[in-house]
């Protein structure tokens, strides 16, 4: 196994291990779990509960639903896959490895396996980097998106979107610190760790202009890709913070003990409370059926079982939205969107 690679999944795993207790995990019998004598590599809470870590996840699964599924473009359904992209990498609970080191698991990957069970579908996965699962979804390749991507105004003139989860994004900090963050001037003259091409760089380039208008020290913004890289710069100080999204920042705080949350805000400002969601190339007949294939896993229970298991309830929606308001524009910066760094 190559050594990032290595380094990579050790650390997920040795998350996983120590955050249990916090991640609610159900039985075998609903698919939540693992079961016994399957062979899955599993790492336990001390109380009998259990969270599946191999390749064979026992995901939760649904039944197709054909009214749905017969609103499936005609060339999806004559290759009868559903090309599903997401950013590769390891962050529990939203995407990550398991003990093969190959196989993607987390609450995406279980979200978009619901999905294709209601429309009919095979579901073929594929991690790629962030860049490219717009190009992707741009030139066909790739049917859905599903990587913790943010609805946005600007996104929405060359998308669809679908909305499953909350968008909360939050600033995480070694443990100790007296700062808190609870609007721009707090990150004046700070060294903020961020993805590339995320709402959060959005949000740290507005900021620090503004601060800057009023007379302010400007954000230092370092760009991060790999989640060792910029944990490492936390962990050596050579950063005051990292700005991503809630799930992955509170995971790691809570598995590891040596991190905090010191400030949490919407993905999409505050006026407006953020909205995470599968997204598909505008108006190419995809959204429709996806949006109540989401709404019917809503409705029956399915994707209640998939935010429990990863520990997600709290950014549950009670159902899914076609094209809701999404992060406004701004002229600052031409990118934007929520997703977990790979």
């Amino acid at each position: 196994m190559p050594p990032r690679r290595h380094f990579r999944i050790t650390a997920a795993l040795l998350g996983l291990v120590s955050a249990l207790s916090l991640t609610a995990c159900g039985d075998p019998a609903d698919g939540t779990g693992s079961a016994p004598g399957s062979g899955a590599a599993t790492a336990g809470s001390g109380d009998g509960v259990q969270i599946n870590l191999g390749p064979d996840q026992k995901r939760v699964s649904t039944s197709e639903v054909a009214s749905i599924a017969a609103l499936v473009p005609a060339e999806i359904r004559a290759k009868g896959t559903l090309d599903v992209v997401n950013s590769a990498g390891s962050v529990p609970p939203l995407t990550f490895y398991a003990t093969d080191d190959r196989t993607v698991i987390g609450v995406e990957p279980d979200i978009a396996s619901l999905v294709a069970d209601v429309l009919g579908l095979k579901l073929r996965y594929h991690p790629v980097d962030w860049a490219n699962i717009f190009v992707g979804l741009d030139s066909g390749k790739y049917d859905l998106g599903l990587s913790n991507i943010t609805v946005t105004e600007e996104r929405k003139e060359k998308y669809d979107f679908a909305t499953y989860r909350l968008d909360n994004i939050a600033f995480e900090a070694k443990k100790g610190s007296d700062w808190r963050v609870k609007g721009p001037r707090d990150v004046a003259g700070k060294a903020i760790g961020v993805a590339s091409g995320t709402n959060q760089e959005k949000v740290l380039v507005d900021w620090s202009a503004s601060n800057v208008a009023k007379g302010l020290k400007p954000t230092d913004i370092k760009i991060y890709q790999n989640t060792s890289d910029y944990y490492l710069a936390l962990g050596s100080g050579r950063l005051d913070a990292y700005f991503g999204p809630n799930p992955v920042a509170a995971y790691h705080a809570a598995s590891t003990g040596r991190t905090e949350i010191v400030g949490t805000f919407s993905g999409a400002g505050d006026a407006l409370q953020g909205k995470i969601a599968a997204t598909t190339k505008k108006d190419n007949g995809l959204i429709k059926p996806v949006h109540e294939a989401l709404n019917t896993v809503i409705e029956n229970g399915t994707y209640a079982k998939v935010l429990k298991r990863w520990g997600l309830g709290d950014e549950a929606v009670p159902s899914s939205e076609l094209n809701p308001p999404g992060l406004p524009n701004t002229a600052s910066l031409a990118r934007g969107g929520g997703r977990a760094p790979p």
